[in-house]
Order: structure tokens, then sequence, then C-alpha cells
């Protein structure tokens, strides 16, 4: 099973994966960011975008890459990562499906003020106008398809640990 962890930048998802991990028995953490590491790596290098995402094998490799660790491992894997674009997370959870495996789609969702305060008081990363920019097309998003696709966990007012507890709880019922 895949407990995908989705959410704008600032929601916790990195921060909650390992807590989510903790409290799912034969768990692991994947970065689905790091199949990008090896594309970014490629030279001459892939044609310039502004997210790696957009490049069409990134989307395919985390599939593969998910479904040869689970074929591996067997277990659960915990994903962190933002997926805002449709088509992009159709992509990725039909390829999950076809290899038949169930994924748990969770939106960690918290207010704009607080993503702002967030963003801009991160201690370990600084502040980000990355991560600033991402502010409205999760909004559109979250309107448009992504709170209807996925269970919503508000961590406005939660710890980690909460969140992570409220997922945990939900994937075992």
């Amino acid at each position: 099973m895949i407990v995908w962890l989705n959410g704008t930048h600032g929601a916790g998802k990195t921060t909650t994966s390992p807590f989510v991990q903790q409290l799912l028995p034969d768990s692991r953490v994947f970065d689905a960011e790091k199949v990008s590491v090896t594309l970014m790596d490629i030279t001459p290098g892939l044609p310039a975008t502004d997210n790696f995402q957009h490049w069409p094998p990134w989307r395919p490799l985390v599939v593969e890459t998910a479904r040869h660790v689970l074929d591996y491992t067997g277990g659960t894997l915990v994903i962190p990562m933002t997926v805002l674009v449709e088509q992009y997370w159709r992509e990725i959870s039909t390829g999950l499906a076809q290899h038949g495996i169930p994924v748990r789609h969770f939106v960690l969702h918290t207010d704009q003020d607080t993503l702002r305060r967030r963003i801009d008081g991160d201690t370990v990363m600084g502040p980000s106008t990355f991560r600033l920019a991402y502010l409205e097309p999760y909004a559109e998003a979250a309107r448009t398809w992504l709170h209807r696709d996925a269970e919503v966990v508000d961590t406005t007012h939660l710890t980690p640990v909460e969140a992570a507890q409220r997922i945990a709880e939900s994937v075992q019922r």
C-alpha cells in the first residue's frame, strides 16, 4: 500500500511522514522528489522547466520506483509529495492501480495565513519564494479537484504527531 501525503509546501508533509511511518507497521518513507535528482543529473540537461514534475519521465519513474521498492520490501510506502496538477496525479494513481497497488491519498491542508507564517519562519529551509509561489496553485487545486479526491487533514492547529495519528488511524480502519 501507498500512503500519499499531498498538500502544498509548508503544510507539514515532510515533517509528518516519519511519524506516520513510525505508526504504520512495516512501512518506509519514500521521497519521490529524489527521482527528480536523477533526471536533473542527465547531461546535457533535460529541457528547462520551473518544476521537475513537468518532465514526462518523472511520473512513470515514480510509479516504477515505488512498485519495485514495494515488490522488494512489501509493506507500506509513505510518500510525502506535492502533486497539484490533476493530470499528473491521474497518471501516478492510475499507474499504481495498474500494478495493483492500493493508494490512500491524504491532503495536509493549512490555511493560507498559517502557511505563510510557516514558510517565512522555516528555520531549516529559510523563507522561500518558491514555496510561496505554490500557495495559489494549491488553492486552485483544492477548489477544483484535490480536496474531492483525497482525505483532507487540516494541520492548521495540529502538531505533526497529531496529524500522523489521524492518518494512521484512518489507514488502519
